[in-house]
């Protein structure tokens, strides 16, 4: 009798505190905050479900975080925008009129609770898990299925948006990763196959001019690399579109210092355009967006149809009554050596990533290999 006990007890405690709980894997900085964990061989993922932002993508054995870019502070509990966040249903600010009707700052999907549709699982070494939210001011509808390699440090990612109102509307998305202390620093080297672009700060109605070439620019009357980051972020924002015959674009943040590379893949037929925001706080590197998404243009939706295209792509998307859309995109890191010079090129098929090094090591590829989602 006595020994059933104690294996009745066994077994509760298993079942309330099993191994490997995702709970013991909390973000540093974000306790208390819902979250969803992925768990794989080689890399863990996490995601708050309080504005549904990629918190945590980090290597198994290194905490190292690209992502942690806007912790709130202990105690706070509210939706916000954090690492990783999507602008959806804008990129941007809304007009005088929608932001008094409530409408916030690159749009709500930040701003609300998302649901965890399933808990992470892992089948056939693929670590899975489902989210979603509603947009109750815009009526829109996201769904966000999250696939990890078990053995590869490879995430990929496939959002469903689905209009919910009874008419059809204009609506953009933009991917926000986010990156921040202590992975950026002024050793970190972003790289990307943009071409051609505009800076923010061009005013309306010929904001793409004049045009600027990744990543030496003229701002000011002096030479600015917008692959570095040391004590001035100006110009601010950067728009890019992708050379002709480009299928996929790609951007990355190494750091040879820390030994760390975050990127990311997309299709252009789905993100066209790739945005850079830099920030410097107290003479430092604080941020740096690299966002890719459907439009270029940071403006309201009035700004938006007037203009209707920059360098013949789109600024938003139209999506009718009851039409679902997808949007998906891989995001991967990699250890890399203290000289690495950067990404030069990367050579994409499903299940293969492969990093081109720039500079005097080009025959000196990281390779990483992934099973299909």
């Amino acid at each position: 009798m006595h020994t059933n006990r104690i294996v009745k007890l066994i077994v509760l405690i298993l079942f309330l505190f099993p191994l490997n709980s995702h709970r013991s894997l909390a973000v540093k900085g974000l306790e208390g905050r819902k979250q969803l964990v992925l768990e794989g061989n080689t890399a863990i993922v996490q995601v708050d479900l309080a504005g549904g932002s990629i918190v945590d993508f980090h290597l198994v054995g290194q905490e190292l975080n690209p992502l942690n870019w806007n912790y709130p502070g202990k105690g706070d509990l509210e939706p916000r925008t954090i690492g990783h966040f999507i602008c959806f249903d804008r990129w941007g600010q809304p007009s005088p009129q929608e932001q008094k009707n409530g409408m916030p700052f690159h749009g709500e999907a930040a701003q609300v609770e998302w649901s965890a549709l399933s808990q992470p699982s892992n089948k056939g070494g693929i670590v899975s898990a489902e989210m979603s939210c509603k947009l109750p001011i815009g009526g829109l509808s996201l769904t966000r299925t999250m696939k990890l390699s078990g053995d590869s440090p490879v995430l990929v990612v496939r959002e469903e948006i689905t209009n919910m109102n009874k008419l059809g509307r204009l609506y953009n998305i933009v991917q926000h990763p986010s990156i921040a202390p202590p992975f950026l620093d002024e050793s970190v080297i972003v790289d990307c196959n943009a071409h051609k672009g505009f800076m923010q700060s061009s005013p309306m109605p010929a904001p793409e001019e004049p045009v600027i070439y990744w990543p030496m620019i003229v701002y000011n009357g002096e030479f600015v690399d917008l692959s570095r980051l040391a004590d001035d972020h100006l110009p601010g924002v950067t728009s890019f579109v992708f050379s002709e015959g480009e299928d996929y674009g790609w951007v990355t943040a190494c750091n040879p210092d820390k030994g760390l590379l975050i990127g990311y893949i997309w299709g252009l037929n789905e993100y066209p355009w790739l945005n850079i925001w830099r920030n410097v706080n107290d003479g430092k590197p604080a941020a740096r967006g690299l966002e890719f998404g459907t439009t270029g243009l940071h403006k309201p939706f009035f700004d938006l149809v007037a203009k209707r295209t920059i360098f013949d792509k789109p600024l938003y998307e139209y999506i009718d009554a009851g039409e679902t859309v997808i949007k998906s995109y891989v995001a991967f890191l990699s250890v890399i050596p203290a000289d690495y010079q950067g990404v030069g090129d990367i050579d994409y098929m499903k299940g293969t990533i492969v990093l081109k090094e720039k500079g005097e090591n080009r025959d000196r590829d990281i390779t990483l290999k992934y099973k299909l989602p």
